[in-house]
């Protein structure tokens, strides 16, 4: 298993912020992820960064704050497709949240997936 060291702005940690004031996107050139974008609520601006970076659609990081910002913006159904994608990687590894836990990056993409459910569920 690969170690992915950056941090997801995943659906699991929403309205933290990295005390540091650094980008959260180790590792990944700024903004390919949508991480300070996503941090700062600013959706629109984030889903143009995640779609336009070179970052390859198998990334689970990439997938993972895809499904947030799609989730955030109303498009439950993408959100939940882009989770699917995360957990279904063939690369995973660990990945440190916005609030600074490590996670498994298909257990990160999972339980992003079961919100997503459940408050599709709820409508």
């Amino acid at each position: 298993m690969k170690k992915l060291i950056l941090v997801v702005a995943a659906l699991l940690a929403p309205s933290a912020v990295m005390a540091s004031g650094q980008s959260g996107e180790v590792g990944y050139a700024k903004g390919s992820l949508g991480y300070d974008a996503l941090i700062a609520g600013e959706n629109e601006k984030a889903l143009e960064q995640i779609l336009a970076s070179d970052v390859k659609m198998t990334d689970p990081a990439k997938l993972i704050n895809l499904g947030t910002v799609y989730a955030r913006l109303g498009r439950m159904g993408d959100a939940a497709k882009a989770f699917q994608a995360a957990v279904d990687c063939k690369n995973h590894g660990d990945l440190e949240l916005a609030d600074g836990s490590i996670m498994n990056s298909r257990e990160a993409a999972y339980l992003s997936l079961e919100k997503v459910q459940s408050r599709t569920a709820m409508r």
